[in-house]
């Protein structure tokens, strides 16, 4: 399976309400944190400096996207439909989606084995 032991557990509507409140410059927090942690889950994420690019802001989110897919077994098409078109919206559903990937690993991981 995945490894996803190093993804934080964020809150959902921290991610949602911060970009307002900072004017965008969290989601580029959320950007870098999310791709350090997931790099560190054993993905390849290219480096955040790429959504500076017009063009490279697709193919940063494209390989974010994938990385999270390694890191936590999650869709690769739907994080990046959701990160590309909705924004801080989607930054909050992705999140909320490694939370759970994460909490079901562990529930699994601690759940006693029965034969």
């Amino acid at each position: 399976m995945s490894n996803n032991v190093h993804l934080q557990r964020r809150s959902a509507a921290a991610v949602f309400f911060l970009p307002l409140i900072t004017f965008g410059i969290y989601s580029i927090v959320w950007y870098a944190k999310t791709r350090g942690e997931v790099n560190a889950s054993g993905a390849k994420v290219m480096t955040t400096w790429w959504i500076l690019c017009p063009l490279g802001l697709f193919w940063y989110l494209w390989s974010l996207a994938k990385g999270i897919q390694v890191a936590t077994g999650l869709g690769t098409g739907g994080n990046y439909a959701l990160l590309l078109l909705l924004g801080s919206i989607g930054q909050t559903v992705v999140q909320a989606r490694m939370n759970g990937a994460s909490r079901g690993v562990s529930a699994a991981a601690s759940a006693p084995v029965t034969v």
